[in-house]
């Protein structure tokens, strides 16, 4: 059993060729070593900040824990999520999510590698998808 206390794993900046804005990660699970493949991360996104579209392989589960963002898929409308929130996506999906226009919101994200790859980053959303009207 490992124990991480608080600040063993400092917050860090999400690297702007993945996100736009100010977007902090806190690391809950990362680099476990095999057959472990789960990945998990706290991630706080200011007013406007969003992740760039993106796929998983075997899928994404969101958890809002605080705030109001947005998520979408490609070619389907914007979704409004607030804390309380699970949004499940499915392997291969391709998406993105963050906060809304004018507030924060904060998730619990988790995903699992395959063959060592638990993500793939493809271009920035644009600022016109963004701020598409939301259904709610």
């Amino acid at each position: 059993m490992d124990i991480f206390k608080l600040g063993a794993r400092p917050t860090r900046r999400a690297p702007s060729d993945h996100f736009t804005g100010e977007v902090l990660m806190d690391p809950i699970l990362e680099g476990t070593p095999p057959p472990a493949r789960v990945r998990s991360l706290n991630v706080a996104f200011a007013p406007g900040a969003r992740s760039h579209w993106h796929t998983h392989p075997l899928g994404q589960t969101l958890y809002v824990i605080s705030g109001c963002g947005r998520a979408q898929t490609m070619g389907a409308p914007v979704r409004e999520i607030r804390a309380g929130d699970v949004v499940w996506i499915p392997p291969g999906e391709k998406h993105w999510h963050g906060a809304g226009p004018e507030t924060s919101m904060v998730h619990i994200a988790v995903s699992e590698s395959l063959d060592g790859n638990s993500v793939q980053w493809m271009e920035k959303v644009t600022d016109e998808e963004f701020k598409a009207k939301a259904e709610k």
